[in-house]
C-alpha cells in the first residue's frame, strides 16, 4: 500500500478559508465572499475550500503573461 505525503506531493495547496485569507491578505469574511462568488481560483473539496497558492497570487497580481501593467 502506498501512502501519499501531502507535503511532498502538493506543497502549493492551501486548505481552508482562513488559510486562503492569510495568503491573500484579507479577512476571513471577505475571503469567504470571494470564494462563494467564484472570484478566486479555488474549489470545494469534501466541504473545505482548497486553492493553489501560486494561482491565488497570480489572480491577485494579474500576471497573465500579456505584459499589461
Amino acid at each position: 500500500m502506498t501512502t501519499i505525503n501531502q507535503e511532498t506531493t502538493a506543497p502549493d495547496l492551501v486548505w481552508g478559508c482562513s488559510a486562503i485569507a492569510e495568503v491573500i491578505g484579507r479577512s476571513e469574511r471577505a475571503t469567504f465572499h470571494l470564494l462563494a462568488n467564484q472570484l478566486l481560483p479555488a474549489k470545494r473539496v469534501g466541504g473545505r475550500w482548497c486553492a493553489s497558492r501560486r494561482k491565488l497570487l497570480e489572480a491577485l497580481i494579474g500576471d497573465d503573461g500579456a505584459g499589461n501593467e
